[in-house]
C-alpha cells in the first residue's frame, strides 16, 4: 500500500518561501499514469488543490496559485517538493500531499497533512 508522509516547517513569516516535502513509500512516483497532487485546507474553508505532477514529471497548477507555485521531485529518493513563494497569512492552512490514479482527480492515497502557519 502506498503511503505519503508530509515535512517541512510548519511556522513562516510573510514574504517566505513555503517548501514542503512529500515522501512517498510503497510506490514509485515514476509510475505511470499516477499524479501526485499539492492540496491545502485554510481554515473553516473547503479544500483547495494546488498543483499536480504526473509521472512523467510535467506539472498543472490551479490558475490562482500558478505565479507562486512550483512543483518538483526527486526520483531517487521518490520524493515530491512544492514551493509556494512570497506567502501571506491566506496561505495558512493544512497541506496535504496526495496520490490520484488513473486521472488527476481520482484521488486515493494522502498523507496525514502538515499545519503551515503564516504570521508576522
Amino acid at each position: 500500500q502506498v503511503q505519503l508522509q508530509e515535512s517541512g516547517p510548519g511556522l513562516l513569516k510573510p514574504s517566505q518561501t513555503l517548501s514542503l516535502t512529500c515522501t512517498v513509500s510503497g510506490g514509485s512516483i515514476s509510475t505511470n499514469n499516477v499524479y501526485w497532487s499539492w492540496i491545502r485546507q485554510p481554515p473553516k474553508k473547503g479544500l483547495e488543490w494546488i498543483g499536480y505532477m504526473t509521472s512523467s514529471g510535467s506539472t498543472v497548477y490551479t490558475p490562482s496559485l500558478k505565479s507562486r507555485t512550483s512543483i518538483s521531485r526527486d526520483t531517487s529518493k521518490n520524493q515530491f517538493t512544492l514551493q509556494l513563494s512570497s506567502v501571506t497569512p491566506e496561505d495558512t492552512a493544512v497541506y496535504y500531499c496526495v496520490r490520484a490514479e488513473p486521472a488527476p482527480g481520482d484521488f486515493g492515497s494522502w498523507g496525514q497533512g502538515t499545519q503551515v502557519t503564516v504570521s508576522s
